[in-house]
């Protein structure tokens, strides 16, 4: 995804079909072309209503999640079980190609690169995974995913020409992703080739047949544009799919929405561009990804809440979506420099699973009530079509309100809205809708049914529950599920609201649970109505129905507590869901992640963060106990045979250190600046060509990448003789591009000139700089230390913004050519040829701490100075903090730890311009701007922690003023203690210190 492109997709969601029709250049019957692709397997297979697994429908319902933003395999399945208990039946995932294939020729792609872990945990938590390799990802990944060395071929990104660069990665992955098919026993059922591609160059394919790949090819359009659907360009894609972000980015304030860009027309397009497929959104807004200054990721997920959530995702369901992707699920940290310049290092994207794991309770609540209505809802809502789009007025009793019905046979679903999605109002209505028995106005047993603001519901008429027909609800669907001798139905409303429901059927119904519920038969149906108050109520009707009627959310009773888990099934199924899969229904707290029957026992893991009553409320009748975390609650069994047992939370003892209680010790890292610094093993940035699309206009390149440095801080030193011309007045001018919030500092010797301290909306900037009385003959030494932020993605088809060189773009010596100044440049140490293989290419910069691997586990710092960063640095420079420390976080236990600096008004003042990156043991974690912002607290997982053991932590101290810096205050802080029987998670690879051959 990316901003421009999602800001022309919002702007077409809104086209009528022929304006679209007519931008392609095409009649609208010309997109028509039934086709299909002839198999090349018969495990997964698709029709116009949905995907089919082993020969059963499924709604492939996914989540977003990027292996190399967790660079923790053994924290995989934690996110895996989160998503499936959501109740979704994938993820999708994106490779990053610059991460392995850092230097042209070479890809690697082992330990928190490897691929394998993430196929392993995802079959494991049986969730099916739609691959997405690229080349190109987007994801606000520097350049996009495309890896640095790119920057230095003539080719357009993203034509025809530019594919052999491809070959070595496609062939590569390719393999690893032939492996992991379904057909090969792997979770993988779909792969999208190449990303958002939408234009007329042809020719962009991802490597298939050659690699073995035969599960079907899906596309993703920036918007619903037609292009590559299939038929139009034979062998192109299977399915075809697009994007909607409906809501953009911008959550500055978080009460408020974009008008009318609600989707109303997507089903007519797909219908006249791939009616053959399912209908298909690969990328689905699941919040928004936040910008350098910006808000901040708890105000996104303040804005991108559980209403839009209510809103919008079921503003999808009535267009017949059948595969859906939440863009992002869990969205991780850029730790390592993986980001583009748009972004800061969380990527936490204000998802339903937070940057540290834990789950925004209302965000992820209401994603679990969506998701598990559609997946009980199955064949019957698969197969349904859209009979008109909504319309103000039609069925109901107001012109506020919108209604859409959906039909599967006789089976209705009718969402309803406010005709302005963004409305606050509360509204009343009356519902008037075609049932097995007539039109029905509802309700009949009270006046009115109401619709808050920002919300949405789906009310059903003749729907199936395992043989009941209920004729029709207001109340929304959480789950429905037979078992031997009896069915268990839960409906859910809002605080405050009256539902009702009618059953076709001439049995009787008592209250077990409850009160306020009036029963009435009627001929042909028995009706219920409630008013929803805190509490819930269950109904039982004949002798097998029962009926639980919850309130949303508001206390330990809610349709938030309750949780579908899936029993394994047999092969080829396994864990994965399938429509005919034995499932229980538990009512806890928090988060459940898996059940088994042991015996007679249901096996409950989860976690908890306080003492839980647990609920058993369907079950098979094999079981007569209860175990959570393989512990026994005792468990007892209520008068309609409902299990319960109390699960007991202990508050454990958790010690974390005090920073300045620590010994710390301290280097200089920016010893360059120093008159008698040796640079002689530094690369001569004397390139008088260059292959940049963007001319360079200084005697000889200072472009980093054209010297094969593409990541993080950017070090030059230029050489001049004094003349004597450089009077008073003498000035140095440079000019600097490093992406927005970029910034760079200057000395000439040992003599601070100034630095640009950067600024959220800026990329480039230039300084002129006073210099110091200088003497004819004078040997003199530049240093210019600029930060980059990653580079621009390349998001247009055909476009060169990855190629936006960064470094010294243009300089200018008072008294002086500009060819009496030679240069030279570092970066990462190795530059392309990087040294630590275990962190991968964009971990390093280039400063001379990070070049001598001083940010590595035990590094040589006995000599060191004693020092602390809470201590004031003297003037502006670079200077590099390194402790230890140890932790003993209790087994049992999930506690997310982060590292939070402070930000005080002080911080914005010009004696506080400073830039700080933190290392836990040798990751680059985090980049604190201090006087940009917005991020202040660092997540690290558990697994780059050590939470048994020894801690190296590093931090580099970059004060841009005179007046010097010092952090004003950091900790490390636990935002949640939970009791958890999750399994105890690996240490990711932790090489510590050796001395680095030919580190300067």
């Amino acid at each position: 995804m990316a901003f421009s492109r999602l800001l022309i997709a919002l702007v077409l969601s809104i086209l009528s079909l022929q304006v679209v029709a007519r931008a392609l250049g095409r009649q609208p019957h010309e997109l028509i072309k039934p086709y299909k692709r002839a198999a090349l397997q018969d495990i997964v297979t698709w029709d116009q209503y949905s995907m089919s697994v082993h020969g059963k429908r499924i709604f492939f319902y996914s989540g977003e999640v990027h292996p190399f933003r967790l660079p923790v395999p053994g924290l995989y399945l934690d996110i895996f079980q989160k998503i499936k208990a959501l109740g979704y039946t994938g993820v999708s995932f994106y490779i990053d190609w610059a991460l392995l294939e850092g230097q042209q020729g070479t890809f690697t792609a082992e330990g928190v690169f490897a691929l394998e872990p993430f196929f392993d945990a995802a079959s494991q938590a049986g969730l099916y995974l739609l691959a997405r390799p690229g080349p190109y990802i987007n994801a606000e990944t520097s350049g996009g995913g495309f890896p640095g060395w790119l920057q230095r071929t003539e080719e357009i990104y993203r034509t025809p020409a530019y594919v052999k660069y491809t070959d070595n990665y496609a062939s590569n992955v390719g393999a690893i992703l032939a492996k992991a098919q379904i057909t090969n026993g792997g979770p993988i059922i779909l792969l999208q080739i190449e990303n958002e591609y939408s234009d007329a160059l042809n020719g962009i394919t991802f490597p298939n047949k050659n690699a073995g790949i035969v599960i079907p090819f899906l596309n993703n359009d920036i918007a619903p544009e037609g292009w590559f659907t299939p038929g139009n360009i034979t062998g192109s894609v299977d399915i075809y799919g697009h994007d909607d972000y409906p809501m953009g980015f911008n959550c500055m304030v978080p009460s408020t929405w974009p008008v009318n860009s609600l989707p109303s027309n997507f089903r007519e397009l797909h219908d006249l561009e791939s009616p053959t497929t399912p209908f298909a959104i690969i990328e689905n807004q699941g919040g928004s990804s936040d910008a350098w200054g910006g808000p901040g990721y708890g105000t996104c997920a303040a804005w991108f809440n559980e209403e839009a959530e209510r809103v919008i995702y079921k503003n999808d369901f009535i267009l017949g979506t059948a595969i859906i992707n939440m863009y992002m699920t869990y969205g991780g940290t850029n730790w390592g420099n993986l980001g583009f310049p748009g972004i800061y290092t969380s990527y936490d994207y204000g998802a339903v699973i937070a940057e540290d794991r834990t789950i925004f309770r209302e965000k992820y609540s209401e994603a679990k009530l969506d998701a598990n209505f559609v997946m009980a809802s199955g064949d019957v809502y698969l197969t349904a079509v859209p009979t008109e789009s909504a319309v103000n007025g039609t069925m109901v009793s107001t012109d506020s309100l919108a209604v859409a019905p959906l039909k599967s046979g006789s089976t209705g679903f009718y969402v309803v809205r406010h005709s302005d999605y963004t409305s606050q109002e509360s509204t009343k209505y009356r519902l008037t809708v075609p049932t097995s028995q007539g039109n029905i106005d509802i309700p009949q047993l009270s006046s009115t049914l109401t619709l808050n603001g920002r919300d949405s519901k789906i009310h059903v008429t003749d729907y199936n529950v395992g043989g009941t027909n209920m004729l029709y609800s207001s109340a929304e669907i959480f789950t429905w599920k037979a078992y031997d001798s009896y069915k268990v139905l839960i409906l859910y409303g809002g605080p405050g609201e009256t539902h009702e429901a009618a059953f076709a059927t001439a049995s009787n119904g008592k209250i077990l649970e409850g009160s306020g519920v009036t029963i009435k038969p009627t001929s042909g149906s028995l009706q219920l109505n409630w008013a929803v108050t805190s509490g819930r109520k269950v109904i039982q009707i004949g002798t097998e129905l029962f009926v639980y009627l919850l309130e949303r959310y508001t206390n330990r009773d809610d349709a938030y507590n309750y949780w579908v888990l899936d029993l394994p099934s047999p092969s080829p199924v396994n864990n994965f869901h399938d429509p005919s899969n034995t499932a229980v229904i538990v009512q806890a707290d928090y988060l459940l992640h898996t059940a088994t029957i042991q015996g007679s026992t249901l096996a409950l893991i989860g976690d908890i963060n306080a003492t839980t009553a647990i609920e058993v409320v369907g079950y098979p009748s094999s079981v007569t106990g209860v175990s959570f975390n393989q512990f026994g609650p005792s468990t007892a069994k209520n008068s309609w045979g409902v299990l319960g047992g109390l699960a007991t939370y202990t508050a454990p003892t958790i010690s974390l250190p005090v920073f300045t209680d620590l010994v710390w010790k301290v280097i200089d890292s920016l010893p360059e600046a120093r008159p008698d610094y040796d640079d002689s093993n530094w690369v001569n940035a004397d390139h008088t060509k260059s292959t940049n699309p963007f001319p360079f206009v200084t005697p000889t390149s200072l472009y980093g990448s054209d010297y094969g440095f593409n990541t993080g801080n950017l070090v030059y030193r230029g050489h001049f003789t004094a003349n004597g011309n450089e009077d008073n007045a003498g000035t140095f001018s440079v000019s600097c591009t490093g992406g927005l919030a970029f910034g760079f500092s200057v000395w000439l010797d040992d003599t601070f000139l100034g630095s640009w301290a950067g600024d959220a909306l800026i990329e480039s900037n230039q300084q002129t700089l006073t210099l110091p009385a200088l003497t004819a003959g004078q040997k003199v030494n530049l240093t210019v230390l600029v930060d980059t932020m990653g580079f621009e993605e390349a998001a247009p088809i055909g476009s060169n913004a990855m190629k936006t060189p960064r470094g010294i773009m243009n300089y200018g010596l008072s008294g002086h050519a500009n060819t009496d100044v030679t240069w030279k440049i570092t970066g990462n140490l190795g530059g392309e040829e990087y040294v630590d293989k275990t962190r991968g290419p964009l971990n390093e910069g280039g400063l001379y701490a990070e070049r001598n691997g001083y940010h590595l586990p035990n590094p040589p710092s006995g000599p060191w100075e004693e020092s602390k960063p809470f201590d004031s640095l003297f003037g502006a420079g670079v200077y590099f903090y390194t402790t230890s420390f140890d932790l003993n976080i209790p087994a049992g236990y999930d506690v997310p730890l982060s590292f939070e600096f402070e930000r005080t008004a002080a911080d914005a003042s010009a004696t506080q311009n400073y830039r700080c990156q933190l290392y836990v043991h040798g990751y680059q974690f985090g980049k604190f701007i201090n006087n940009i912002g917005p991020q202040y607290s660092f997540p690290v997982p558990e697994g780059v922690l050590n939470y048994s053991g020894v801690n190296y932590i590093a931090l580099s101290l970059w004060s841009l003023s005179s007046a010097g810096s010092a952090v004003e205050s950091l900790q490390l802080i636990s935002t949640a203690t939970i009791q958890s029987g999750f399994e105890t998670v690996a240490l990711s690879p932790q090489p510590t210190w050796i001395a680095r051959p030919g580190a300067y």
